[in-house]
């Protein structure tokens, strides 16, 4: 059986079928459109700092940061203190006035890390 088709309606200027630069907009829109939603977004990254070698991860949390701190102050503290008790005069005690900044550190690091609130993942 033989079926008539219409041909396709003629394009007006404001359609997009239209050829010529309605369809390079179209396009264009397209384009822009399938980019968005398809291509991975580019991350953003810091500007090197010359010379720094070590980097904190920016999505921490307060609590772990402060954990960390005061695990650091503690060792910190422990060589200190060895170090202290085999040297004599001066030295010794520019290293216990060290050490009693370090402790010093410590207690406000803890106090601030007991007035974080927890957050249960």
């Amino acid at each position: 059986m033989f079926k008539i088709t219409p041909n396709p309606p003629e394009a007006d200027s404001n359609s997009p079928y239209a050829t010529g630069i309605n369809a390079k907009k179209l396009d264009e829109a397209a384009t822009r459109a399938l980019d968005y939603y398809l291509r991975p977004k580019p991350t953003k990254q810091d500007e090197p700092h010359p010379g720094q070698i070590f980097t904190v991860v920016k999505d921490l949390d307060d609590e772990c940061l402060l954990a960390n701190l005061t695990e650091t102050l503690a060792s910190a503290d422990a060589m200190v203190s060895d170090l202290a008790f085999e040297l004599e005069g001066s030295r010794r005690h520019v290293l216990l006035g060290i050490q009693q900044l370090i402790e010093l550190s410590t207690l406000l690091a803890n106090r601030v890390l007991d007035n974080v609130e927890v957050r249960q993942a």
